[in-house]
C-alpha cells in the first residue's frame, strides 16, 4: 500500500504516514502537487496496490481514505492517533490481522494480509472500543502492544466487494 498526505501536511501527520508505512510494511510518500492520478502511478510504479491518503484536522491525523489501484474508494475511516515514541519493533513482513471488528476486516485486503482468530506474534490487532468504533494496535514478536496506536472514531465507508 502507498501511504500519503493530503497537500501541506503538518509535521505530525507525515511522522504518523511514516509509522503506519513502517508498522505495515508499506512505502510512504511526500504528496507535494500530485493529483489522485499522480499518486495512483506512483502506486504502481512502487509495485503497491492499494492507496492511503491521511487527512488532517489541526495539524493532527484525523481521516484515512484506502483506494484501490483503480481510484476505487474501498474504505474511509475517521482516526485519532497516539505517536510512536519509540523505535517499533515489529516484522512487517510476517503480520497478520486479528480482528473484532467485522466492518474492519476489509483490511485484510487492502494491506493483504491473513485475517486469523489468533496470533501468537507480529500481528494488528484490531478491537472493540466503548468509546470509539475500534483501536488499532501493533502487536511484536515479544507479545508487546507497541505505542502506535490508532482509535478508529467512526467508519465511513465500506466497500462491498
Amino acid at each position: 500500500m502507498l501511504i500519503s498526505t493530503s497537500r501541506k501536511p503538518s509535521q505530525k501527520t507525515r511522522k504518523f504516514c511514516k509509522n503506519l508505512a513502517h508498522a505495515t510494511g508499506s512505502t510512504s510518500v511526500n504528496r507535494g502537487k500530485m493529483n489522485m492520478r499522480e499518486l495512483l502511478l506512483k502506486a504502481l510504479e512502487v509495485d503497491e496496490f492499494n492507496l492511503a491518503i491521511v487527512n488532517e484536522i489541526k495539524g493532527n491525523p484525523s481521516r484515512i481514505s484506502f483506494y484501490s489501484n483503480k481510484g476505487e474508494l474501498l474504505l474511509t475511516v475517521l482516526i485519532g492517533a497516539s505517536d510512536a515514541s519509540e523505535k517499533m519493533n515489529i516484522a512487517p513482513s510476517q503480520l497478520k490481522i486479528v480482528s473484532e471488528v467485522d466492518e474492519l476486516n476489509v483490511l485484510k485486503d487492502i494491506l493483504d494480509m491473513d485475517l486469523v482468530d489468533k496470533a501468537e506474534d507480529n500481528y494488528i490487532l484490531i478491537s472493540k472500543s466503548d468509546d470509539l468504533a475500534a483501536k488499532i494496535n501493533f502487536v511484536n514478536k515479544f507479545g508487546d502492544k507497541i505505542d502506535f496506536q490508532i482509535k478508529v472514531k467512526k467508519i465511513l465507508e465500506v466497500s462491498n466487494d
